[in-house]
């Protein structure tokens, strides 16, 4: 007790701010979708109405399905990628200079504000022969004019977000390898070790946090997220890019269920938080922080 009080005044501020940003509005979302508040804004109490609507939804499967596409193949692309482009810019490259430029290059698109992101996206995949894609497509392989938002659109999703979220997975796992004593680069080098070996056996071993944290940071992020795929495809064509945080914003703001919207934003809080727990798990958390403790 005097341990909690003594530590209070340090961890009060942040206590407060997740108390008021996290778990109020998860308790208010969690009253609201257990009524069929609409347009009205009447608190109209209808019991679990909602959750087992979820089960008669239409789209609801679709819906479901291509969120674990975007968030694997997302997930895959901003952790996989950012490794590689870390360990290219930093244990390959040595220069340091040439390094920033190519990592401040990559970080170009998250710098860009996401409409002016989005715009570029659509210019650069627009369905005529003027399109940037479509004008190289012609010139390499005469190719005629594809509409790639309408023919491939979960796949522009999964590029379009992988290209952003690389960029941050870069910059962590580039100040990770950075923090590597160069004392274990010469070692194995002294023992003939190839850089493929010092990869598997030295790098990715000190990027065990760095990785856990970016993969559950990223699952979270990826299952939330939906502005981009709301500015590029809007979850078309025929739902074929909505995914669950997208259904949860168009049924709340666009058709008025703000109810419903809420009901299929709980489901996606307690899918957050299982897999966050299971990740830990699966990365051996416990045995990561018990292997810090000296034994006497």
């Amino acid at each position: 007790m005097h341990r909690f009080v003594t530590l209070l005044p340090f961890l009060g501020p942040f206590l407060v701010l997740i108390i008021l940003f996290f778990f109020v509005p998860v308790l208010l979302t969690a009253i609201l979708s257990f009524t069929g508040m609409d347009y009205t804004l009447r608190w109209n109490f209808i019991g679990v109405e909602n959750y087992l609507r979820l089960f008669h939804d239409a789209v609801i499967l679709q819906v479901a399905l291509n969120t674990l596409k975007y968030v694997f193949f997302t997930l895959i692309f901003n952790v996989g990628f950012g490794f590689v482009l870390a360990v290219m810019t930093t244990y390959f490259v040595k220069n340091e200079n040439i390094s920033l430029i190519f990592r401040t290059i990559w970080l170009l698109p998250r710098m860009t504000p996401a409409v002016v992101y989005a715009l570029l996206w659509i210019w650069f995949l627009d369905p005529t022969e003027y399109g940037m894609l479509n004008a190289l497509m012609s010139f390499l392989a005469g190719a005629p004019p594809q509409n790639w938002l309408l023919e491939h659109p979960m796949t522009v999703v999964v590029l379009s977000n992988g290209m952003i979220g690389a960029s941050l997975g870069m910059v962590v796992f580039s100040a990770a390898i950075k923090s590597i004593p160069d004392d274990y680069y010469r070692a194995a080098m002294v023992d003939g070790a190839s850089d493929w070996a010092i990869i598997r056996y030295i790098i990715v071993p000190f990027l065990k946090w760095p990785i856990m944290f970016m993969t559950i940071w990223q699952t979270l992020s990826l299952l939330t997220s939906y502005e981009y795929i709301l500015l590029i495809t809007d979850g078309g064509p025929l739902y074929e890019s909505e995914v669950w945080s997208l259904l949860a914003y168009h049924k709340a703001f666009a058709n008025f269920e703000f109810g419903y919207g809420a009901a299929i934003s709980m489901v996606l809080v307690i899918i957050g938080t299982a897999i966050t727990l299971l990740m830990l798990r699966l990365f051996g958390y416990q045995d990561m922080i018990n292997k810090g403790r000296i034994n006497i």
